[in-house]
């Protein structure tokens, strides 16, 4: 008896944690300069599998004196970057442990970046790589797990 609930435990507790090893849920990013939170941004997923970001708040004791995407290009241009997407696209690469194939914005040039969403530490850190052309001539930033 004792075995079957250690047993059932441990499946539990697997699970949950292959639950996190993914990029939905609530990041807070990091300031490259700084290296304290940004803001946070909440990454789910449609019905086909495919990431959509959202800023949902700022984190910065001062506030960015430009609120709006004013240097974005698309649909997002003039935009409040709270409540800003930040990430479109992407889906999960068959058999690998990470998203590909989307795009992140960065609000403060208003560039798009091809994107890679490399989920590690057991899913408590994303590696968020942005880079034009291939994945070597670009950066990554390491986003920290909310919930």
């Amino acid at each position: 008896m004792k075995k079957m609930t250690v047993l059932g435990l441990l499946a539990t507790f697997s699970g949950l944690a292959l639950a996190q090893m993914t990029p939905l849920g609530l990041w807070h990013t990091i300031d490259d300069k700084t290296g304290k939170p940004k803001a946070e941004v909440r990454i789910a997923a449609n019905a086909a599998g495919e990431l959509s970001g959202v800023v949902v708040r700022g984190l910065e004791a001062n506030p960015d004196p430009e609120p709006n995407c004013d240097k974005c290009s698309d649909d997002r241009k003039g935009k409040p970057k709270i409540g800003l997407e930040i990430v479109r696209g992407g889906k999960k690469v068959e058999g690998k442990d990470f998203w590909e194939g989307g795009k992140i914005l960065d609000p403060n040039n208003g560039t798009d970046y091809r994107l890679k969403l490399t989920p590690i530490e057991g899913g408590k850190k994303l590696e968020v790589r942005g880079y034009i052309g291939t994945p070597m001539l670009g950066r990554t930033q390491t986003w920290v797990r909310v919930e």
